[in-house]
């Protein structure tokens, strides 16, 4: 018995000889590399902090650029094999009444003649009519336009009628337009139907007026939906300076008055200060004032027509109070780009329906589209941009 607990010490004994002995200078190593260690796990923790803070960054930003939706359908008008409409069908205005929205379209065709064709849809997506002739088309009695000058657009060489605003006052549709007699001048002419007749597709469109004076460039005018003090208004200027003339009687327009807005050579000039080319549809009454869509080319982006939003005040309609910084429509698809002018997006009309805002406008210069958006949801993003300073009327970046 004593000589096996001999041995079994013994054994321990060994065991506990064969275990390393750690150097002082080998565990100062040890310790360093693991100093290193959690200062890399540290550094590289950091790193990955700032990308994550930097993606929720941009991810917020991008949750605050509020955008329309475009139709999966689109584009909901295409040219056609009648000769009236065969190159090209764009720039589209709207109106709704009783739950249906009525569409006019500027179309080109063979002649190269700008002509406005007809559509209507119930859901505002999908087209449930469009008749196979022009509804509306350039008449004689105001071919004396004036001096020549060196326009085109958006095809058409032979003029016509370009690029339609509709407004409803009432129960009378009013037509703002662009009328072109192929070798004049470019003016704003004024025409009217009834929406009885409009419905009935009785096109009793009353003479044309004439808004704007001979010899200059004028285009995208646009006439409230209601008046305002008691009188018409029409906004013909965003840019530099916002200009809202107010009309009494038309009538007056037919003894040689016109409105007076900023010259052509002007606002082309202010186009390459700011990138504002002009106003879209016609003004929409919302809660927190009159939502004005426009046409802009952003500095970053150019040549490419985008769509922005901006409110103005109920009263005075000159002040702006809320501005989108960033564009809510933009050029992206094939329709937009693959026609007969790439990047462009051009709206005429835009209605409210069940809540819910619907803008229609030109692809690429050839196919009308439509996109929408809860109108409350465009309001409340234009809300949670800063305020738009103002100084001489000027908006100020």
């Amino acid at each position: 018995m004593v000589k096996a607990v001999r041995k079994q010490k013994i054994k321990t004994k060994t065991k506990i000889k064969s275990k390393p002995k750690i150097k002082a200078k080998t565990k100062v190593k040890a310790k360093a590399k693991t100093k290193k260690k959690i200062i890399k796990k540290i550094i590289v923790k950091r790193k990955i902090k700032k990308v994550v803070t930097k993606k929720r960054k941009i991810l917020k930003k991008e949750e605050q650029l509020t955008k329309l939706k475009k139709h999966s359908n689109n584009p909901i008008i295409k040219p056609s094999y009648y000769q009236w409409e065969s190159k090209a069908t764009f720039n589209p205005s709207a109106f709704e009444a009783n739950g249906k929205v009525y569409i006019l379209y500027r179309a080109v065709g063979d002649n190269d003649l700008s002509v406005l064709g007809y559509a209507s849809s119930y859901d505002g997506l999908n087209i449930e009519d469009r008749p196979t002739y022009a509804v509306y088309q350039r008449k004689n009695e105001i071919e004396n336009f004036g001096l020549s000058i060196d326009y085109i657009s958006g095809g058409g060489g032979n003029g016509g009628c370009e690029d339609p605003r509709l407004t409803r006052i009432g129960d009378t549709i009013y037509m703002l337009y662009t009328a072109f007699d192929g070798w004049s001048s470019v003016r704003i002419a004024l025409t009217s139907i009834k929406l009885d007749d409009f419905k009935k597709k009785k096109w009793n469109w009353e003479k044309p007026i004439l808004l704007s004076p001979p010899g200059e460039i004028q285009k995208s005018w646009v006439l409230f939906p209601e008046k305002i003090n008691g009188k018409f208004a029409i906004l013909h200027s965003i840019s530099p300076q916002i200009l809202i003339d107010y009309i009494d009687d038309w009538n007056d327009f037919r003894n040689n008055k016109f409105i007076e807005s900023i010259s052509h050579e002007d606002r082309e000039r202010n186009v390459l200060e700011t990138g504002i080319r002009g106003v879209g549809p016609s003004p929409i009454k919302t809660k927190l004032g009159w939502l004005v869509l426009y046409h802009a080319i952003e500095k970053n982006d150019p040549g490419r027509y985008k769509l922005f939003a901006l409110v103005l005040d109920y009263k005075n309609p000159k002040n702006v109070i809320y501005r989108s910084a960033y564009p809510i429509l933009e050029p992206e698809k094939a329709y937009e780009n693959e026609g007969l002018k790439w990047g462009v997006i051009y709206s005429c009309g835009a209605v409210v329906k069940d809540g819910t805002l619907f803008v229609y406008y030109g692809g690429s210069d050839q196919f009308v589209c439509v996109a929408s958006i809860e109108l409350d949801k465009l309001l409340d993003s234009l809300k949670r941009e800063k305020k738009v300073t103002l100084k001489n009327n000027k908006i100020l970046k």
